[in-house]
C-alpha cells in the first residue's frame, strides 16, 4: 500500500537524518532527490516541474561526494559532517574544558559523580553575567551557548539537539539551520539578560527551545498533518517549562529562544532556496554565524587568564 505524499515525504526525512548521523559511507541524504521549493514535497532531483503543485523547482545544487569513507581523527574518530554534528562536537569539547578547570581548581560542589562544573569556571570560559556584558563583553551571548553547569544539564540538551537538530536542518538546510540557532541562542540570552542581569546562566537550552520554536512556526504551512505535529511540540514546551519552574532552569532564555524560533520558522520558507541570489544571501549569512562563533572563543580566550 502506497502511504499518501505527505507521509511519505515525512518517512524520508526521517531516513535522511538517520543517515546523516549513521550512515558509514558518509552520505548525509539521498541525492536522487530533491525538496520542493514550493510545497516542500520530495521530488525526482532531474524534474523541472514539481508533479505534486506543478511549480518549477529552481536550479539544481551540486551533490555531495557519496560512495567515500568519511575522514577520521586519528583514524578512529569520524569527522563531523553536519551542522549538528559540530555542534555537538564543541559542545563536548568545552564540557571537557569546564571539567579540566574544575578539577585543576579544587573539585566540584556537588561531587565527581555528577560532573559539576565550578561558577567561576563557567564565568571565566564566556557564561552570561551582566555587568561583564554591560562592560563590553557582548561575546558571552555566544560562548554561554556551548557551556553546561554538569553531566545532567550536557545530558538533556545533548539529548534534544540530537533528536532535533538532524529534523531542522534536513527540512531547512544546513545554511539557515546554523543561522537560526545561532539567532535564537543570542536572542534567548539577551531575554535572559533582560530579565535577570545579575544571574550567571548558560547552556544550549535556549537554542534548542528556538528548534522546536522554528518546528513550530513551518508547521502552520502543512495543514492538518502540521496541526498535529505542532500538538506534540507544545507538549515539549509545556514539560520544559514545568521543569523549570522546580528548578534553577532560565526560563526566560527558553522563553526568548521559543519566541524568536517561532517567527523565524514561520517566516523562513523550508527547503532549498529558490535562487541563486537566494543561496548566496544564506550562504554569506551562515559564514558570517561561524566567524561570530569562532570570533566569541577568540575573544574569550584573550581575557582567560585577566582579572575579572
Amino acid at each position: 500500500m502506497e502511504l499518501p505524499p505527505k507521509f511519505w515525504f515525512k518517512w524520508q526525512q526521517f531516513k535522511q537524518a538517520w543517515n546523516s548521523w549513521f550512515n558509514s559511507r558518509g552520505d548525509s541524504y539521498d541525492t536522487s532527490h530533491r525538496m520542493c521549493p514550493n510545497c516542500r514535497a520530495l521530488i525526482d532531483r532531474s524534474a523541472k516541474v514539481c508533479p505534486m503543485c506543478g511549480a518549477p523547482t529552481g536550479p539544481l545544487r551540486a551533490r555531495s561526494r557519496t560512495g567515500m569513507e568519511p575522514e577520521r581523527v586519528l583514524g578512529v574518530i569520524p569527522v563531523p559532517r553536519t551542522a549538528t554534528a559540530i555542534l555537538v562536537a564543541v559542545i563536548i569539547v568545552m564540557y571537557g574544558v569546564e571539567w579540566y578547570m574544575t578539577q585543576t581548581q579544587g573539585g566540584a560542589g556537588a561531587g565527581p559523580i555528577w560532573g559539576a562544573i565550578s561558577p567561576m569556571v563557567m564565568l571565566r570560559l564566556g557564561g552570561k553575567f551582566g555587568p561583564l556584558m554591560y562592560a563590553g563583553q557582548w561575546w558571552r551571548l555566544i560562548t554561554a551557548m556551548f557551556l553546561h553547569a554538569n553531566l545532567l544539564h550536557i545530558g538533556f540538551n545533548l539529548w534534544c539537539l540530537f533528536d532535533l537538530g538532524p529534523e531542522v536542518e534536513t527540512l531547512f538546510g544546513t545554511q539557515k539551520f546554523l543561522v537560526m540557532y545561532l539567532v535564537t541562542g543570542i536572542l534567548g540570552f539577551i531575554a535572559s539578560l533582560w530579565w535577570n542581569p545579575w544571574a550567571l546562566s548558560i547552556g544550549a537550552s535556549g537554542a534548542i527551545l528556538g528548534l522546536i520554536g522554528v518546528l513550530i512556526g513551518t508547521s502552520f504551512h502543512h495543514g492538518s498533518l502540521g496541526k498535529d505535529y505542532r500538538s506534540m511540540l507544545w507538549r515539549w514546551v509545556i514539560y520544559i517549562f514545568i521543569f523549570g519552574l522546580f528548578f534553577s532552569v532560565d526560563n526566560a532564555a527558553h522563553l526568548g529562544g521559543l519566541i524568536s524560533g517561532l517567527a523565524l520558522g514561520y517566516l523562513i520558507p523550508s527547503g532549498e532556496p529558490a535562487t541563486r541570489a537566494e543561496q548566496q544571501i544564506w550562504d554569506g549569512l551562515s559564514l558570517v554565524s561561524v566567524l561570530v562563533i569562532v570570533g566569541s572563543f577568540a575573544l574569550m580566550a584573550l581575557q582567560l587568564n585577566r582579572p575579572l
